[in-house]
């Protein structure tokens, strides 16, 4: 029987040294917390950027827990991703206000000019987009969110130039 490590692909953080020390370490540190579970895929995800099915399967049998709750957690919450994303989220308000205000025609244009569809990251790694519910910005309709910053009042004429911005 093969251990978690043997099938692991090549080019996951598991299998980059610099990456699997940071991996260990968290896990050294955060294992006898109670909660160790959501304290490691969260710092995991910090540290990493995304949980990869063999990262799961690497916490779960490091912490002695079964796999389906590593999964269940990582699945549940949306700050977890199990791919890698861009240097930069942009997220798409779709709260009533933004949707009304044309949320749909800003996705639009951006997969246009971007070259990906929501869920996807530039093949450069510059930029992940994705959608969101209500950023609480909707009197400024419709609201774009880059990183931490929000833009307001976004019109499909706009959107290229700030996006230039952000796909180094």
């Amino acid at each position: 029987m093969k251990t978690v490590l043997e099938k692991v692909p090549q080019g996951d953080p598991l299998t980059i040294p610099e990456q699997k020390a940071v991996i260990d370490a968290i896990i050294d540190r955060n294992r006898q917390k109670p909660g160790a579970t959501m304290v490691v895929l969260s710092e995991m995800q910090n540290e990493i950027g995304f949980l990869s099915e063999p990262m799961q399967e690497y916490i779960a049998s490091e912490l002695q827990v079964p796999l389906s709750s590593v999964h269940g957690v990582v699945t549940f919450y949306s700050f977890f991703t199990t791919t890698p994303r861009g240097r930069h989220s942009i997220k798409f308000c779709l709260g009533t206000a933004c949707y009304v205000g044309g949320a749909d025609q800003l996705i639009e244009k951006a997969e246009q000019v971007l070259g990906i569809k929501i869920g996807e990251t530039t093949p450069n790694g510059a930029i992940t987009i994705e959608t969101c519910r209500c950023v609480g910005a909707c009197s400024q309709a419709p609201v774009i969110a880059i990183d931490e910053e929000l833009f307001g009042k976004m019109t499909a004429a706009k959107l290229p130039k700030v996006l230039a911005q952000y796909q180094d």
